[in-house]
């Protein structure tokens, strides 16, 4: 039986810029009736890439976040240029962003990080194979980058140590479903 949706009966922009537009729909919901909602429309795609290495370590990235104020590890992640591939942007962002060049970029999960406020679409990969190419091109990216055991990873998911949803959803991926449809590797 399909499923009512909602109706949008206008929108009006009230901010945008290269990096997020936010709009003002009016809307009817089924079930909740019309009225007004906001959304973060994000204008170019979004990737992740949890990156392991023959070792079955990650390579994570140390930032702080100076909208939340905390420090965390993440994945590396970024968003496509106008025109390009998202596998092709994440492969760049890995190396901006760690100094390791991707072997091998193989698609892993998508998803809505937020659908009840906005439309990021997060696609997240796996990057296996890489090589040493240098220091991270930009040092506002990450104060540090290491490569962390999987017991590591676990802990630092556990216990509050990968704040950022996205690297949060990425690496939790990985490590369940992603692993058990590849025989546990």
């Amino acid at each position: 039986m399909a499923q009512p949706e909602r109706q949008v009966h206008g929108r009006r922009q009230l901010y945008g810029s290269p990096w997020v537009k936010l709009w003002l729909d009016d809307v009817e919901v089924p079930g909740a009736g019309r009225g007004e909602h906001h959304v973060v429309r994000m204008p170019r795609a979004t990737t992740t890439a949890v990156v392991t290495d023959e070792d079955g370590r990650f390579l994570l990235i140390h930032r702080h976040r100076f909208i939340t104020g905390r420090w965390g590890w993440e994945v590396p992640a970024g968003w496509a240029d106008p025109g390009e591939e998202p596998a092709a942007a994440i492969a760049r962002e890995v190396e901006e962003e760690t100094g390791w060049r991707p072997g091998k970029v193989e698609p892993m999960t998508e998803y809505d990080a937020m659908p009840g406020l906005g439309d990021a679409r997060f696609r997240s990969y796996h990057v296996t194979g890489c090589t040493r190419v240098g220091e991270p091109q930009d040092v506002a990216e990450a104060a540090r980058v290491e490569w962390l055991p999987q017991a590591e990873v676990v802990g630092l998911l556990l216990g509050g140590g990968v704040p950022d949803g996205p690297s949060h959803a990425a690496l939790s991926f990985s490590l369940g479903p992603w692993r058990l449809t590849r025989g546990g590797r």
